[in-house]
């Protein structure tokens, strides 16, 4: 419905911003309907209007295409951002240190992250948050549970795809594995686990998130060999952070606060 102070467009701009959607820039058709809409136009400069027309095809195309990014990294926490909470001194954490991993220079150098702490500490709102940073740079994510990872590993050995699954595994920039260490790792499972982190190594990035101790790990694998071998490949010069503040279970962001 048009509004009272707007203008009528006329045939000739209504053809105009048609034939823009027909080429498909529907956000520059949108933006110069609201222009020549706009009574107040006159008003700006030229320089002005085209910037206008153009951002507004721009955050289009950028939204729409990180829309589809942020889809195939299969998120937990797909709207996850970096609000101020974690800010709050009770969460006690290192917010220089996530201001600079959010920058994602340490995806770029192929460094991994471990994310550790107690239950419910916000862990993987965190690691998420992590991952949308680097989706906004058009960086490939792919989240998985660890045991969803080791179900995907065992599903592609049966219908003999295992080397198609482990050659996809090592194509992301980054690879998120939540919940590590609550699955019991046979020596099959300590095989598969191995394969993908070395596959990754040392020019891929993981981010590992755990609620165990990074010095227990060496225990989760059956098979001590594949754990030195696995440990020694994600642990090597990984940037570590620490999450032992308050509960965050029933804690709503703010950045959703503010939308409802």
């Amino acid at each position: 419905m048009k509004k009272q102070s707007e203008k009528t467009l006329t045939i000739e701009e209504y053809e105009l911003c048609n034939k823009l959607k027909s080429m498909r820039f529907s956000g520059m058709a949108a933006e110069l309907e609201r222009v020549f809409a706009d009574p107040n136009a006159d008003l700006m400069a030229f320089n002005d209007k085209i910037q206008r027309i153009v951002d507004a095809e721009w955050d289009l195309r950028y939204t729409k295409k990180l829309n589809r990014f942020i889809k195939k990294a299969t998120l937990k926490y797909a709207t996850a951002d970096l609000d101020d909470s974690i800010y709050d001194p009770a969460r006690q954490l290192d917010t220089g240190i996530i201001e600079v991993l959010a920058q994602c220079e340490w995806i770029d150098q192929g460094k991994n992250l471990v994310i550790t702490g107690k239950t419910s500490s916000g862990k993987s709102y965190l690691a998420n948050a992590l991952a949308i940073c680097a989706l906004k740079q058009f960086k490939t994510v792919r989240y998985f549970k660890a045991s969803g990872l080791i179900n995907e590993l065992a599903k592609a050995e049966k219908l003999g795809e295992y080397p198609e699954t482990l050659s996809q595994m090592s194509s992301y920039d980054l690879l998120v594995v939540d919940d590590f260490g609550l699955m019991n790792l046979d020596l099959d499972k300590c095989r598969n686990l191995f394969e993908v982190f070395d596959c990754r190594d040392p020019y891929k990035s993981i981010l590992l998130v755990s609620q165990i101790p990074v010095n227990a790990w060496y225990d989760i694998f059956s098979d001590h060999t594949y754990a030195e071998a696995s440990l020694a490949r994600v642990l090597n010069e990984s940037y570590r952070l620490e999450m032992n503040g308050k509960n965050m279970r029933n804690f709503e962001p703010i950045n959703k606060r503010k939308n409802g």
